[in-house]
């Protein structure tokens, strides 16, 4: 069994940040990409050494490419969510996109450029429906049909295009931001190679190398297990890793805490709810404040509240 977690950042850049796993870094782009935006090679702009690391040049972890087209991808492993990631996200697409021409350059050199990032938490949080924009009211009869649904998407692409056709232009067509959520996906016998991947880096740390399910027993998936398995760090990659195994423990035993106490708080809300619906009927039936706390167990200020209102 594997101990290490494909999603802690520095495990994920030695998976598919160096050159001997390239074939692994160009099948998980693809897996996200469209037929005709496949690609078959590509250059690392930044691949993982350890005297890099160790010096604290690779501050940041993600993983930055090109293909023989140019265009430059920037594929990034993320555990903890926080209130500015999208900011953060566009930040890194618009730098990485302007880095491409340096002073006296041509905008015609520019090539498109693609983000890809992968979470390990709920980035849309498409359950919460906490916008007032009114330009919006689509996507919530959308977004609340699939809730209704019990859908959860685990990939989004985002693009610039027309806000009412919907029509992308070639002329603007130079963005493109992928977004994997991996908690959203559930499935037990992934189809596609993206869910392949996404079973991959949700259970890695689980799997044997001599238990993989059919589905699971491709040459990608193989190669990234058995890499991981052999995969070692030195005393400081290690202290990196731990702590950031840390944070993701207590992150999930946060919201897990969040959870149990939302439910308990629903519970306790209900009830409620309940005692005023029969302190109601009571009023309705013409008994006193009293005899109502003493069958709700409210509070006569309450009851007389409620008494009021009716």
């Amino acid at each position: 069994m594997c101990k290490i977690d494909p999603k802690i950042d520095i495990a994920f850049k030695k998976l598919f940040g160096v050159e001997g796993n390239k074939d692994l870094l160009i099948s998980l782009i693809n897996s996200m990409l469209s037929a005709k935006d496949k690609v078959s090679d590509i250059v690392l702009k930044n691949p993982y050494n350890l005297p890099d690391y160790l010096s604290g040049k690779l501050s940041i972890l993600d993983i930055k490419a090109e293909d023989k087209n140019g265009r430059r991808y920037n594929v990034e492993m993320q555990i903890l969510g926080h209130d500015d990631y999208g900011l953060r996200t566009l930040f890194y697409l618009a730098k990485a996109f302007t880095e491409q021409i340096g002073n006296g350059g041509q905008y015609r050199s520019l090539n498109k450029t693609v983000a890809i990032n992968i979470v390990d938490f709920d980035f849309f949080e498409e359950d919460k429906d906490e916008s007032t924009d009114k330009s919006y009211t689509e996507d919530k009869k959308i977004q609340k049909k699939k809730k209704d649904d019990k859908i959860k998407i685990y990939h989004r692409e985002i693009v610039l295009m027309d806000a009412k056709t919907h029509v992308r232009y070639p002329q603007l067509d130079y963005f493109s931001i992928h977004f994997v959520e991996l908690p959203n996906y559930k499935a037990e016998k992934p189809k596609t190679m993206l869910e392949c991947w996404m079973t991959f880096l949700n259970k890695a740390s689980e799997f044997n190398i001599d238990e993989l399910s059919e589905e699971l027993k491709t040459e990608e998936i193989i190669k990234a297990q058995q890499e991981l398995t052999k995969m070692n760090f030195n005393e400081k990659e290690r202290e990196h890793y731990d702590r950031q195994q840390i944070l993701l423990m207590d992150e999930h035993a946060r919201l897990e805490t969040a959870k149990n106490k939302g439910k308990i708080e629903g519970k306790v809300e209900g009830k409620i709810e309940g005692k005023i619906e029969i302190a109601k009927k009571m009023i309705n039936k013409g008994l006193d404040n009293e005899t109502i706390a003493e069958f709700t167990d409210l509070e006569l200020t309450l009851i007389e509240q409620i008494r009021q209102e009716l």
